[in-house]
């Protein structure tokens, strides 16, 4: 009989004798503020992306710079991944969405009350480390809350949450700016992901047993926490299974390039490429990001629909390639042109979604914590690389042009840099199609 402190801690579930599950308003709920956290966590990874002109005067730098400030929410989101894979499997989702909660808005109060650039890197990396728990933690509340036959869709769906708060880092979050500076409108970013912390200490319950409600997890991950030795050992298991590091390098050329560009270089490049007022070129970010969040669920459903994981999930990479290549490098190409390539190609990059559940499937269930993590881990490399390296190869082809102290860069320095882009998702087409089916089911 396990005491009460045990109970109260969150590290094992309550066991309840109820044979019924949690009614269907409670599961969203529980799973819905997890997914308000991956919001906001999403909004703080691509809002530098409005205010590039603000962050290079406040700070006195160029695009090398900039995207190491910008990258630094990477560098510690990819860091945590496997500190937040043992210890969503140990702690459990609770804990972490609170701590996550707190620690970022900490961070973001730092970044945004700083004129250090040093102090600034320091508040973007606690934000991305604190946010690093937050797609660990709606892959764990969905596999005890809801049945296993959802865990794609409520995947597509996790991510559409949080490209809704990329979309409110594009037009809305310009326009804040515009009215109130940058620093105001990041304050008040962080007051709000303190706000989901509270509710979650308020709401969240590991396990539907702790409101006395039969669980959706599987017995292997019911029976408890493994011990942080054997999640360690876990890490090196799961890279045995061909799909688990086919599909780790292939997710960050989708995941990477669309995070690249929305997140950071889209604005500047359309404004140099078709002289975009900088809302007009959110705008254009904000179709791409509202088409990769409205197709992410889509894939799953369509997945789980047709019993595969590897056809779309090809697929999307492969025209995803084919879509970057001709926004980038079609000579002349018309604006209204250029807006519906993006829109499809952001489309096809919603495959990515896939990812997750394929690699679910293509170890033993006990490992979800890690091979989730892992799969992230797959995911944020992209974006970490392509962001500060981008920024670099844009300096290299500088022609030394200022407009008010903030460096200009032409439409060939950006095609040069996207070149990264396109040649990460030809690698990731290759990849793939070494995967094994797993048939939408544990296949390990």
């Amino acid at each position: 009989m396990r005491n009460e402190a045990e109970v109260l801690s969150g590290l094992t579930p309550v066991r309840s004798e109820s044979n019924a599950y949690p009614p269907s308003w409670r599961s969203w709920f529980v799973w819905g503020i997890a997914a308000l956290f991956y919001l906001a966590g999403f909004y703080h990874r691509v809002s530098p992306a409005v205010m590039t002109d603000e962050l290079m005067s406040a700070f006195n730098i160029g695009a090398g710079s900039l995207g190491n400030l910008s990258a630094f929410y990477f560098y510690f989101y990819v860091a945590m991944q496997i500190p937040t894979g043992i210890l969503v499997d140990s702690w459990g989702a609770r804990k972490l969405l609170i701590a996550g909660s707190i620690s970022a808005g900490v961070g973001a109060f730092l970044f945004g009350s700083t004129h250090d650039f040093a102090l600034a890197c320091v508040g973007r990396a606690i934000i991305g480390g604190s946010t690093a728990v937050g797609w660990l933690v709606i892959l764990k509340l969905a596999t005890h809350w809801f049945p296993a036959k959802r865990f794609a869709m409520l995947s597509g769906l996790g991510l559409f949450f949080g490209n809704i708060g990329a979309l409110t880092a594009q037009v809305p979050l310009r326009i804040a700016i515009q009215h109130f500076g940058w620093r105001a409108v990041v304050f008040v970013s962080a007051g709000v992901v303190v706000a989901v912390g509270a509710l979650a200490f308020a709401f969240v319950k590991n396990d539907p047993v702790e409101d006395g409600f039969k669980s959706y997890a599987p017995l292997e991950v019911q029976r408890g926490h493994m011990s942080v030795l054997e999640l360690l050992k876990g890490f090196k298991k799961i890279f045995a299974y061909r799909n688990t590091w086919l599909i780790f390098f292939a997710q960050g050329g989708l995941v990477g390039s669309i995070l690249a560009f929305t997140g950071l270089w889209g604005a500047p490049f359309l404004r140099a490429r078709y002289q975009l007022l900088p809302t007009k070129a959110a705008a254009v970010c904000s179709v791409m990001i509202v088409c990769w969040a409205v197709s992410s669920p889509i894939c799953g459903a369509l997945s789980d629909r047709i019993g595969r994981r590897k056809p779309i999930y090809l697929a999307g990479c492969i025209l995803a390639a084919v879509g970057w290549s001709a926004m980038f490098f079609i000579p002349g190409l018309p604006l209204t042109a250029f807006v519906i390539i993006a829109a499809l190609t952001s489309m096809c990059s919603g495959a990515v979604v896939l990812g997750f559940a394929y690699s679910k499937e293509s170890v033993p269930s006990q490992y979800l914590g890690t091979i989730s993590g892992t799969t992230n881990i797959g995911n944020m490399i992209g974006p970490t690389f392509l962001q500060p390296v981008i920024g670099w190869v844009l300096d290299r082809n500088w022609t030394g042009q200022l407009n008010h102290g903030v460096h200009i860069y032409d439409v060939h320095a950006y095609q040069m840099g996207f070149l990264l882009m396109v040649g990460w998702l030809v690698v990731s087409s290759v990849l793939l199609s070494f995967t094994g089916e797993t048939y939408c089911r544990q296949s390990a």
